[in-house]
């Protein structure tokens, strides 16, 4: 039996997984606000519009949505429900497989996240250059904010 050695608390896998997750909690906090506050959009709702603007054909399964944004089938059915009633997205049948939905991006649904994009980034930037200032989270966010070779 062997026996392992564990990192220093700081540096340890749990503490650095713990920090990440603070830091993503605080950024999506501060992006949930802004996208509410200014689009009327939630984060996911944000998310899947990104997704469907950026599908070759504009639309996506929504078993391929859902995984995408990381929601269950119910959940990715009632968010594509609120873009549909917004209308920034509509459902339509796969022509080859009555059973197949998907989820179809509406020009006003691409307008809404154009304008949405650009507060996405904004506040990403600013919630991030706050967060590197703090002494706990700044090495995380160099860390990210590091190019990878």
């Amino acid at each position: 039996m062997s026996t392992s050695h564990l990192a220093p608390p700081r540096t340890s896998d749990r503490s650095a997984w713990d920090r990440v997750l603070m830091l993503h909690a605080r950024v999506e906090r501060e992006l949930t606000l802004a996208l509410h506050g200014r689009h009327g959009l939630g984060l996911s709702e944000y998310r899947s519009l990104e997704h469907l603007v950026r599908s070759e054909t504009s639309e996506l399964r929504m078993q391929d949505l859902a995984d995408k944004v990381g929601l269950g089938q119910s959940s990715i059915t009632r968010l594509v429900a609120r873009l549909e009633k917004s209308g920034f997205a509509y459902k339509d049948l796969c022509p080859s497989d009555k059973r197949g939905v998907y989820a179809v991006i509406t020009d006003q649904g691409r307008e809404r996240y154009q304008l949405a994009r650009a507060t996405y980034a904004e506040v990403l930037s600013s919630v991030l250059n706050v967060f590197a200032a703090d002494p706990e989270l700044g090495p995380t966010v160099q860390a990210l904010r590091t190019p990878q070779s």
